[in-house]
C-alpha cells in the first residue's frame, strides 16, 4: 500500500518575516510575531518562578528546522482566533 499525499494534509508554512502578509487586517509586524514565539513556552525568571507561556507552542504552529523557524499558517490563525489577540 503506497502512501498517498492529499493536498489537504500538507500544511501551509510561512517564515516569520512573511507571516504578517497572511493577516493584513491585524497589522502584525514580524517583530511582534518573534515576541509571540519567544513567549510561546513556559520560562523561568531570575527568581526561579515560572512565567506561563502564551499557548502558541502547544498548538504545534511553530516548526523549527535548525535555525529556520516556520509557522503553520492555519494553526497560527486558529491560535489568534482563540487567544483574543
Amino acid at each position: 500500500m503506497q502512501n498517498q499525499i492529499n493536498a489537504a494534509t500538507i500544511p501551509v508554512l510561512s517564515t516569520v518575516k512573511n507571516l504578517p502578509g497572511f493577516f493584513p487586517a491585524l497589522g502584525l509586524t514580524h517583530a511582534a510575531i518573534q515576541g509571540q514565539i519567544f513567549k510561546a513556552d513556559d520560562r523561568i525568571n531570575s527568581r526561579g518562578e515560572t512565567i506561563p507561556g502564551n499557548g502558541l507552542a502547544a498548538t504545534g504552529a511553530i516548526i523549527r528546522r535548525g535555525r529556520k523557524v516556520l509557522i503553520d499558517v492555519q494553526r497560527y490563525g486558529a491560535w489568534l482566533a482563540g487567544s483574543g489577540v
